[in-house]
């Protein structure tokens, strides 16, 4: 009996695509409906707005459904992964610009430094769904 081996699992790009898609999603979603606690925890720069912590929102959310259909929709993934690596490149430069966190520039650094590092991954997820046609 021969036993013949199929790929079961997702690549590199649909498990990027799903977990910054999902990542995204749920930061919208918890500033939207949360957006004392995304400030408390999370975005503790500055003096706390909720307008700015809705319209901040109102990106993330797209962004994420954006992502998360680029999993099943082979022809939007080089689309999507150039716009989510765009954005999380300039949040990056944002970060490093100004890493003055509510809770100490230690926490504003390591944010800064993990935008930078999920930036890279996208990069690359970018770069393989381009060389693969999708």
């Amino acid at each position: 009996m021969t036993t013949t081996w199929t790929r079961t699992r997702a690549g590199f790009v649909e498990v990027t695509l799903f977990v910054f898609g999902v990542y995204a999603l749920g930061i919208g979603l918890f500033m939207l409906f949360f957006p004392g606690t995304f400030f408390d925890t999370l975005g503790t720069f500055g003096v706390r707005n909720d307008h700015y912590i809705f319209d901040n929102a109102t990106f993330e959310i797209p962004q994420g459904l954006l992502l998360l259909a680029a999993v099943r929709r082979v022809g939007w993934r080089v689309p999507a992964l150039a716009f989510a690596t765009m954005h999380w490149a300039l949040h990056a430069i944002s970060h490093i610009v100004d890493p003055h966190h509510g809770a100490g520039d230690v926490i504003g650094w390591l944010e800064a430094g993990g935008l930078v590092v999920t930036t890279v991954i996208l990069a690359f997820a970018w770069r393989a769904s381009t060389q693969r046609g999708q």
